[in-house]
């Protein structure tokens, strides 16, 4: 069988299945994959016999995405911010919607440290759940050269719970060559220290949510997913606490559901938050909501 025939054949197996929003799109990735080859190689070799091993591995590849599985978990990496990011099935994919987040945290930065002096020589960030590390490490490839030409030290620290995760977002920021430290904690508990900005993509999905049995998520990690309280335990739990780790006029920007964006600003605001707004994602949905932390004493 050639480079065309399974391509065809690939194609239309997933169009059937519905297991795909293009099938051809995913079988020309999974071919690629297989092969090493680029995509204009494939289409321009299309004739290329593949070699029995190279034909295993796809028959394995194509098993896995007629049940759903993800892309990004068949290949085990996913592009975000235009860094190459490896991921594991112990962390969640990395979406576009969590790019709102980096925009508007890379906004307020830039702000802050337009008001930095020599008295500031360095500007902490902590990414909460940092999973593969996307957030974090796309806040250093944005922010380096600003605090480079500013000579000021850049300091991100990303926190997630499990040690594996944490090794991952290791290799993917040695990948990127992006200064980031990882450590293991479970939220705030192994955190010291005061942050000009804190950031988090956290658990917020509702344990009875229908979503949960649809697409991707159902093959995504439920502790990165769900959280008590309907789905608001954690980001409650982080709006609480993250007063303790600011300095004063920090900002902590949170993502969370589409429909939740009401209530964590009712949340902010109980919490004594000041200039607490939510911005939009890309499918005009309510997606973060952020808040400054103005008193100079801890909460």
């Amino acid at each position: 069988m050639n480079y065309q025939q399974w391509l065809q054949q690939a194609t239309q197996a997933l169009n059937q299945a519905n297991s795909s929003e293009n099938g051809r799109a995913d079988a020309l990735v999974l071919l690629q994959s297989a092969t090493q080859k680029s995509r204009a190689f494939i289409l321009a070799f299309g004739e290329t016999v593949l070699e029995k091993k190279t034909l295993e591995k796809l028959t394995a590849l194509l098993s896995r995405r007629l049940k759903g599985e993800p892309i990004a978990y068949l290949l085990g990496e996913k592009e975000f911010w235009s860094l190459p990011l490896s991921v594991s099935e112990k962390t969640l994919i990395p979406r576009p919607d969590t790019e709102v987040l980096v925009e508007k945290a890379v906004e307020i930065a830039i702000e802050k440290l337009q008001k930095c002096d020599q008295h500031s020589p360095c500007f902490r960030i902590l990414d909460l759940g940092t999973g593969t590390g996307a957030i974090a490490l796309a806040l250093a490839s944005e922010l380096k050269f600003v605090t480079q030409k500013q000579q000021i030290q850049l300091d991100i620290i990303g926190v997630d719970f499990l040690p594996e995760i944490v090794e991952l977002a290791r290799t993917n920021a040695k990948k990127n060559q992006l200064n980031v430290h990882f450590v293991q904690s479970h939220w705030f508990d192994n955190v010291t220290g005061k942050f000009d900005v804190i950031v988090s993509n956290p658990p917020y999905i509702d344990n009875n949510d229908e979503h949960l049995n649809q697409g991707d998520v159902r093959f995504e990690p439920l502790s990165a997913l769900v959280a008590e309280e309907g789905g608001y335990a954690d980001l409650r739990h982080i709006i609480e606490h993250a007063p303790q780790y600011l300095t004063e006029n920090g900002y902590l920007l949170l993502e969370h559901g589409w429909q939740q964006g009401e209530k964590v600003r009712s949340i902010f605001q109980m919490n004594l938050w000041q200039d607490v707004e939510t911005c939009w994602d890309y499918g005009n949905n309510e997606r973060v909501t952020l808040g400054r932390w103005a008193n100079i004493s801890d909460k």
